[in-house]
């Protein structure tokens, strides 16, 4: 006879599980260790994720995670209107940030192109990009797009969809990708930053 777990348990075992790079027997040890130090830990993380799904959305010009809209980056007079970076995910905006390579705005998609996950273009908000792209071409004008997705076959995928369907759309505007100075198959946010840098320079 196997003991069977409260359902409250066997839900946060669930939810935990459904995070990336969390297994079953991961999952359920994570989920004693919150109940066995709710004071300490649970508490804190439940105020967390309250606070983040209260206090949060998303910024209507690059889809980044905000407390306002336009957030911080997009309203910087500071930042180059006329350069655009697109990226997967808010950590590889960060990651490209921390390179100090880029000194333009950003876009972030909602993941990458998976048709077996069914992650259209729609799903990862490519129709959203190409609208911030019409805004931007107005009478300030961009320069250049860059296309900041991992050289991984699905950010390949994702890179030669966007391109394509921006050069579509804008045929005198410059679309370039990041060189391959970024490794095949290595995902962006892990990158050194100086070989990010480097390939934000060598962008073609």
């Amino acid at each position: 006879m196997s003991i069977k777990l409260a359902p409250e348990l066997v839900a946060l075992i669930d939810a935990l599980e459904a995070l990336p790079g969390i297994g079953p027997r991961t999952a359920q040890r994570l989920a004693f260790h919150l109940l066995n130090h709710s004071e300490t830990v649970l508490t804190p993380l439940s105020d967390a994720l309250n606070g983040v799904r209260s206090g949060l959305g998303r910024c209507a010009m690059c889809n980044s995670f905000s407390q306002t809209s336009p957030c911080a980056v997009c309203s910087d007079p500071r930042r180059e209107g006329r350069l655009l970076c697109v990226v997967e995910s808010v950590a590889d905006q960060l990651a490209v940030d921390a390179s100090l390579a880029w000194p333009g705005r950003y876009f972030v998609l909602n993941g990458r192109l998976n048709p077996i996950e069914g992650r259209g273009p729609f799903e990862i908000g490519l129709d959203q990009l190409l609208h911030v792209v019409k805004t931007l071409e107005g009478p300030a004008g961009l320069d250049e797009v860059v296309i900041a997705t991992s050289y991984t076959p699905e950010g390949d995928a994702t890179a030669y969809y966007a391109i394509d369907m921006i050069k579509k759309a804008f045929p005198d505007l410059k679309v370039t990708r990041l060189a391959r100075g970024v490794p095949a198959g290595v995902e962006i946010e892990y990158t050194d930053l100086n070989t990010l840098a480097n390939a934000l320079y060598q962008r073609r």
